[in-house]
């Protein structure tokens, strides 16, 4: 069969989504607003019409829990084209994976897209973006790029949608790695044991209308404060939760502490975290350079983004 290739951006969290209503179908307890973060990409090709399933990232085959989730969203787009056949898949990032960079969120997203395309199936990117979920709840969002507000709903309904914003919008992105393992999918499962989670849900729907209305407006000052603000609230919930999850490391704070200095001085910058410990600098054009030069002497390594744009098939093929 036709084989197909896809790129993805991963994706920085700016309103997050926080626990699971049904972890088989991923459906969240509700809605997320999110950008992807370019240059950072997974570069994914596909075919079917082999004898057996396989799967590698990076070099790695995959097996166990890893290839249970990629037949999550594989075996959901076979049934839909009618297809039994194995498939191959190969998968490569350019940027460090499990480290709170999304890995996941790029890696469904181009799987999805490349399989998608290499079983013939022409749906549009919301409706992909249904079947992304399945392997990753913020996949749906890297399918349509940008910034984009993924939709809690059903299994039918729970898809995501570009969020419109100005062409020009001067949002810069520092990223600070900080190496420490994510342990997302149990910090999902606990959350809902933190006494705080109930007002996090009577909360969000105010701070996603707060974030939607800044990014319609290009206001990014605005859109990484109010990422900032969810932050605080998303890790006070993650430690309060029954295994008091501690996901941020000594080099976190220290980038924290170091962006709080840089505001009191008149430097227009905000920290973000996803569950994990690496932490995103939103800035503006004009002081990005400084950002990352100060995050860079605290001895961290350090990536410049942009706003991404959607997931597409790529001629480029890695086998």
């Amino acid at each position: 069969m036709t084989k197909a290739s896809a790129i993805a951006h991963p994706i920085q969290g700016l309103v997050k989504y926080h626990g699971l209503r049904d972890e088989s179908l991923r459906l969240p307890f509700h809605d997320s607003i999110s950008v992807c973060t370019a240059p950072l990409r997974t570069h994914t090709t596909v075919q079917f019409g082999m004898p057996h399933d396989a799967a590698v990232i990076d070099g790695r085959t995959l097996s166990g829990r890893e290839l249970t989730r990629v037949l999550a969203v594989i075996d959901l787009l076979r049934a839909e084209a009618g297809v039994t056949s194995g498939f191959r898949m190969e998968s490569r990032n350019d940027f460090p994976s499990n480290v709170g960079l999304g890995a996941s969120a790029s890696g469904f997203a181009a799987l999805a897209l490349a399989a998608a395309r290499s079983l013939g199936l022409e749906m549009g990117l919301v409706e992909l973006s249904r079947f992304a979920r399945r392997g990753a709840g913020s996949a749906s969002r890297a399918v349509t790029g940008g910034f984009s507000r993924w939709h809690g709903g059903d299994d039918l309904t729970s898809v995501s949608r570009p969020l419109p914003y100005p062409a020009d919008i001067d949002l810069a992105m520092v990223v600070a790695v900080v190496p420490a393992y994510k342990l997302t999918d149990e910090a999902h499962r606990d959350v809902i044991t933190s006494p705080f989670f109930r007002s996090r849900l009577e909360h969000v729907s105010t701070a996603l209308d707060n974030m939607e209305r800044a990014v319609r407006a290009g206001d990014a000052e605005e859109v990484g404060r109010l990422a900032e603000v969810d932050t605080l609230q998303l890790h006070a919930v993650t430690m309060t939760g029954e295994q008091g999850l501690i996901l941020w490391r000594p080099d976190t704070l220290r980038v924290i502490l170091e962006v709080r200095s840089m505001r009191r001085e008149g430097i227009p910058c905000y920290f973000s975290m996803d569950t994990g410990a690496t932490v995103y600098i939103n800035t503006v054009g004009r002081s990005a350079t400084k950002v990352r030069e100060r995050i860079a002497a605290l001895g961290l390594q350090t990536m410049l983004c942009t706003v991404g744009r959607e997931s597409r098939v790529v001629d480029d093929h890695l086998f």
